[in-house]
């Protein structure tokens, strides 16, 4: 699908918002929809049917979490995907978007470049598009984003970059949360015929992947492996 025939539908009460998210999207071919409230972008969503909404947390008349589960009661939008405009000085971990049906979020102060490599990530796992397979470049899960292609992280809006190892490492446990991958699998899929090393070496990475990422999600299940909690 080009993204001209994705509809993203911006809710935000910050009109320069509005217009600079609006303004990298329509750059980059999306359709572009607007409202300033969560009322007015019921309204709107009820009739255009958007394949992405973004929602700002905090709004007057009806905040975007209210919003969000309204949405969520309307059949016609069971396939949109709603993600969350939030600021930094917000615990992510205390929103309660999730609960009210949300896919993700997007930290302020949004960075273009950043933003646009969300949205199309976000586009490519929609529902109305085809599942998320192996040849998709883009792992993208709650808080985490991982560029198959670029070999890069991107959490919190910050891209980070992680030596090789590492990296196959959270891509191995990202590609299928909440599965526990034994320590044999590890070893044999990251490190296979190279040198060979033991259990510790895959506690240093872990190790490493968690304070670099600030990660508590990596959970270790003693002895048998790890899982990474989506």
């Amino acid at each position: 699908m080009e993204n001209n025939k994705y509809k993203i539908l911006l809710v935000d009460d910050e009109p320069d918002i509005l217009e600079f998210l609006g303004y990298n999207l329509r750059k980059e071919g999306y359709a572009v929809l607007t409202a300033n409230n969560g009322v007015e972008a019921l309204k709107i969503a009820k009739k255009e049917i958007p394949h992405l909404i973004v929602l700002d947390v905090m709004m007057p008349e009806m905040d975007g979490i209210e919003t969000c589960t309204l949405m969520n009661e309307v059949p016609e939008l069971e396939k949109s995907i709603k993600v969350f405009l939030t600021a930094r000085s917000e615990d992510y971990s205390q929103i309660a978007g999730f609960n009210a049906g949300a896919d993700d979020y997007i930290s302020k102060p949004v960075k273009p470049r950043l933003f646009l490599s969300k949205v199309k990530a976000l586009l490519r796992r929609s529902k109305t598009a085809h599942s998320q397979s192996d040849s998709s470049n883009m792992i993208v899960l709650k808080d985490l984003s991982i560029d198959l292609e670029r070999y890069l992280v991107i959490r919190n809006n910050e891209e980070i970059l992680l030596p090789k190892k590492a990296f196959q490492l959270l891509k191995l446990l990202c590609s299928k949360p909440g599965k526990v991958f034994t320590r044999e699998e590890i070893l044999s899929t990251i490190w296979g015929n190279d040198v060979v090393v033991g259990d510790r070496t895959i506690d240093v990475h872990i190790r490493k992947l968690r304070d670099k990422l600030s990660l508590e999600k990596i959970s270790t299940i003693k002895g048998v492996g790890y899982k990474y909690n989506g």
